[in-house]
């Protein structure tokens, strides 16, 4: 309690600790609301999944900075907005019309226009054409003849004839222009239909029909090459991060404080010893030591976190806590347990370190950020666990896949982001429990 008294009289430590509480709530939060089981299979879930959501789509409050009105993603399916008709057309067939009308408002073009299909078996064979009506009147034929299968996505996008009707631009362009043939500045607006026609036969049904015209933006982080979420990895980010960071630095540190106080107080070869391999590690280069054991043996995180422990354990802290060992191994109380007969691991784990463990805890927080940044930055390589969704594994791809070439900046800049405000919270709080806690820094 005296120690959450000092840390409220220094304002970067309260400011700190507010980004701290905000990370951890989160992470507790998302661990329930996104059960990892269903994250990992979301974020790796193949075509299908993610088939209603744009492709780099930035995030809906980019809109705010902005003059104009982004598009959102438009869906209007069989069963929510469209309609169907169905008249007899003689040989045994009905002559079915489905009409997908929605209005358009913004100011931007659509990304793409996809229509997905389901049919029964009786539907192969069977054919329809699909036309788009215009708010000015106009009727553009979109495809004659389109073929029904069990499951299709018919992307209108993609359509090469469409486009040199168009006059050469894009058909979720040219589509929403009033006059393909002039150079496009703003969408028509008004109430747009998107209409199926086929002759069916009586046999056939369609168990879903739906048309997705896709935005600019989407959700509170966008979207990324596959069309996924970003907020789920984005979500599941901050847990994994904390976890690698508090795992690695709490294991690194406790090991270490206490091979340094067994070493300083037995003195002599184990001293030694220990100081000859601390300096063997110290100039092991830990980076490129993980790279190889990420190309030759496993990226999993907990191989990495646990390489990260075993060449941390010995290293330059344990020279610190060391020259701490020495001052504190000759104090008044500690010649009173040898004279009473105590021994030495009781010394050691009783009297020891007990009095220098107020400067762990400092040293443990502020090396944090390190092993979050350690772990972010392994992914950015490359090197990440290929199962988990975490910030660098953001980074990674977003770089491979030319975000900031294409202009989607908030697909690192997020990331990379909250990287920096997780590091700068703990640095806060590390930096101020160093002058609570450290006798040398009390008077500072």
């Amino acid at each position: 309690m005296s120690m959450l008294k000092e840390l409220r009289r220094h304002p970067s430590a309260v400011a700190g600790l507010v980004i701290l509480v905000i990370f951890v709530g989160f992470s507790i939060y998302t661990v329930f609301a996104f059960p990892y089981s269903e994250a990992i299979k979301l974020w790796r879930a193949g075509p299908g999944v993610w088939d209603e959501l744009p492709r780099r789509a930035a995030p809906v409050w980019y809109d705010y900075f902005t003059r104009k009105k982004l598009p959102r993603t438009i869906i209007v399916s069989l069963e929510d907005g469209g309609t169907m008709t169905a008249e007899p057309a003689g040989d045994g067939k009905n002559r079915v019309e489905i009409v997908f009308p929605f209005e358009y408002a913004y100011d931007g073009f659509p990304k793409e226009i996809s229509l997905f299909v389901e049919a029964n078996i009786a539907a192969r064979g069977e054919s329809y054409s699909v036309y788009m009506r215009k708010p000015n009147g106009e009727t553009v034929t979109l495809t004659e003849d389109i073929n029904f299968i069990q499951s299709q996505a018919y992307r209108i996008s993609q359509e090469g004839g469409l486009r040199m009707k168009l006059g050469g631009l894009a058909p979720h362009v040219g589509l929403f222009v009033e006059d393909p043939h002039r150079k496009p500045d703003q969408p028509l607006k008004g109430r747009y239909e998107l209409v199926m026609r086929g002759d069916l036969s009586e046999e056939a049904e369609l168990s879903v029909a739906k048309l997705v015209v896709y935005g600019q933006v989407h959700g509170l982080a966008g979207t990324d090459h596959l069309r996924r979420d970003l907020t789920v990895a984005l979500s599941w980010g901050a847990p994994i991060a904390l976890m690698f960071g508090v795992l690695a630095a709490v294991g690194t540190q406790i090991s270490t404080f206490i091979l340094g106080g067994i070493g300083t107080w037995f003195g002599g070869r184990l001293d030694a010893i220990f100081q000859r391999v601390t300096e063997v590690f110290m100039i092991l280069p830990l980076l490129a030591v993980l790279i190889m054991i990420g190309h030759f043996y496993s990226r999993s995180i907990w191989v990495m976190l646990g390489m990260v422990i075993l060449l941390n354990v010995f290293s330059s802290p344990l020279k610190v806590y060391r020259a701490m060992f020495l001052q504190a191994k000759e104090a008044p109380y500690i010649e009173a347990a040898r004279a009473y007969g105590a021994g030495n691991f009781r010394i050691i784990f009783r009297y020891l370190l007990p009095r220098l463990t107020p400067v762990l805890l400092p040293n443990m927080v502020i090396v944090i950020p390190t092993f979050v940044f350690l772990e972010a930055s392994l992914a950015v390589l490359g090197l990440g666990d290929p199962v988990l969704p975490t910030w660098g594994k953001i980074i990674f791809d977003a770089r491979t896949n030319d975000a900031l070439y294409m202009g989607n900046y908030y697909w690192m800049i997020q990331p990379a982001v909250l990287l920096m405000v997780i590091g700068f919270s703990f640095a806060l709080v590390g930096y101020t429990l160093d002058r609570i806690l450290n006798p040398r820094l009390r008077k500072l």
